[in-house]
């Protein structure tokens, strides 16, 4: 109509401006607040890095604790921190750098070289002490109140409430609590590395096995009286074959007076050699830490064959070395094998989706059962010949063969005593002979861990030797595993470690794979 009136052009550019301008701060505005979110967590990781390098404690970034925690430096109640895992010491992100200035950490060797070998005193940690401790002097319950609160000896692990903290406690003499014989002094440390005249190692830091080879922190028990060391292995049957390659090294170097006793803290997914040494088949915190200190203390010394795998590739034209491989547990070639390559090669790809025990079985289990179907390592026994102590053995229809150093396999199975009311010879870990089984079949492997069958027992031996005549197969020992063309496999003895055993919580299946108490008093 004529008498309504039109809105001005450059109306209607103003409205569609504020529109494209609220669109715009909409998108942009929370991309930009996450931008910077996220570059401010980077300078504070960059941070924190740059303290935790320079730092003597040894911090580690965490934003959950299992009970409540507060600063040391602050006293508030921590949402996200770190704590050192050698002193024990708790602190706020914000707190960090104070925290760093203020509080000395676990004196591994003394600074001051004049301090005589018996004026070792606490070193306490106001705060954090743990759950049903109790005061020294007192005799009542510590850390009840929701504070930060009363002390803790990083060392002996007393605790003492604040009122009751004196002078001559803070000055007071430390015996090192319980766990005194399993704790290097700092001023052994001192008086030794005084000592020796050749060179002088800095020990002022916590060895990182992740960064540094165990060979390094094993000369430490060069240091020590002859025989004295027990090393606690925190990991799985692979972590310990590492340790032990190391020991090894030092019998090279003519350490064998100073070799330690080795004792396994099951974090594995299988866990077989630590299940046949007493230690359980996996470890998710159920035990409190003393109580596995007081195990190590209390186990047995026993002897651990140790063999030497050796592959040697056929062909007229191979130049290359034959490999080796030292054996602990067990090696196989066939459908155990064939899981365990699967495994392997989808955890390189994506290793931090394989970090659950529990997880892991079950992608064991999935290839498992698709080997079932597929059946890719049918007719073994006309693709291998296999010879006992240099003697030939005729096989049957198998689609694997395993040869066992230890009483457990798969995961806690007793491959070679199995069930029924046949008798075999037990399997031991310490005579120097290897059990040799056979398996007809991934669904064979599954009814033996659930004690429906036996395995096919082909025989004892002191060295086996098989030769894969043709084909790929996989293979596999102690868990690594690899596709290997033909070849002539041959297992020798190639020595002993020395292992702790522990007997406490022993069940009526693990009586079998026991040492004579006099072999373990021979073996110490």
């Amino acid at each position: 109509m004529e008498g309504e009136q039109r809105p001005a052009p450059y109306q209607g550019l103003f409205a569609d401006g504020h529109l494209v301008l609220y669109t715009l701060c909409s998108v942009l505005l929370p991309v930009f607040i996450t931008f910077w979110c996220s570059l401010q967590r980077s300078r504070r990781q960059l941070h924190r890095r740059d303290i935790f390098r320079k730092s003597k404690h040894g911090w580690r970034d965490t934003d959950l604790f299992s009970h409540p925690t507060y600063c040391c430096v602050c006293a508030q109640h921590i949402l996200q921190g770190a704590f050192c895992d050698c002193c024990g010491l708790r602190v706020d992100e914000g707190c960090l750098k104070k925290a760093d200035k203020r509080f000395h950490c676990k004196e591994i060797m003394l600074k001051n070289d004049s301090r005589a070998l018996d004026a070792m005193h606490h070193h306490w940690i106001r705060g954090n002490v743990p759950l049903c401790s109790y005061c020294v002097v007192c005799k009542q319950q510590c850390g009840s109140q929701p504070k930060l609160c009363d002390y803790r000896c990083i060392w002996c692990q007393k605790t003492v409430h604040d009122e009751c903290m004196k002078s001559s406690l803070r000055n007071e003499k430390c015996d090192f609590g319980e766990f005194r014989n399993l704790i290097i002094p700092p001023s052994y440390l001192t008086c030794i590395n005084q000592m020796r005249k050749d060179k002088k190692t800095d020990y002022e830091m916590v060895f990182d096995v992740t960064k540094t080879p165990p060979i390094k922190a094993l000369q430490l028990c060069t240091l020590l009286p002859f025989h004295s060391a027990r090393v606690l292995v925190c990991g799985g049957d692979g972590t310990v074959g590492w340790v032990l390659d190391a020991v090894d090294e030092m019998k090279i170097k003519g350490q064998e007076k100073y070799i330690p006793q080795v004792a396994v803290l099951p974090l594995g997914t299988g866990n077989d050699l630590s299940n046949t040494l007493g230690w359980g088949t996996g470890y998710a915190g159920e035990i409190p830490v003393a109580q596995v200190l007081r195990n190590v203390m209390e186990a047995d010394g026993i002897k651990l064959d140790r063999w030497k795998v050796q592959v040697t590739n056929k062909g007229y034209y191979n130049l290359r070395k034959p490999k080796e491989f030292t054996m602990n547990n067990y090696f196989s070639v066939g459908p155990d094998a064939l899981m365990a390559l699967n495994f392997h090669a989808h955890r390189e790809k994506a290793p931090s989706l394989f970090s659950s025990r529990i997880l892991n079985k079950a992608v064991y289990l999935f290839y498992g059962t698709k080997d079932c179907l597929v059946q890719e390592c049918k007719d073994l026994n006309k693709k291998v010949e296999l010879e006992l102590d240099g003697e030939r053995v005729e096989l049957p229809n198998l689609e694997g063969i395993i040869v066992l150093n230890i009483g457990y396999w798969g995961g806690g199975c007793r491959l070679w005593e199995g069930m029924g009311d046949e008798t075999y010879p037990l399997a031991r870990h310490d005579d120097g002979l290897l059990e040799v089984v056979g398996v007809y079949g991934s669904f064979h492997c599954a009814q033996i861990q659930v004690k429906l069958a036996n395995p096919f027992r082909i025989g004892q031996a002191h060295t086996v030797r098989l030769i894969l005549k043709c084909s790929m197969m996989p293979m596999q020992v102690d868990g690594e595993p690899w596709a290997q063309g033909p070849c002539t496999v041959t297992i020798t003895h190639k020595t002993h470690a020395l292992m702790l055993y522990f007997s406490g919580e022993q069940t009526d299946d693990d009586a079998s794979s026991t040492s004579d108490p006099e072999d373990a008093k021979e073996a110490e």
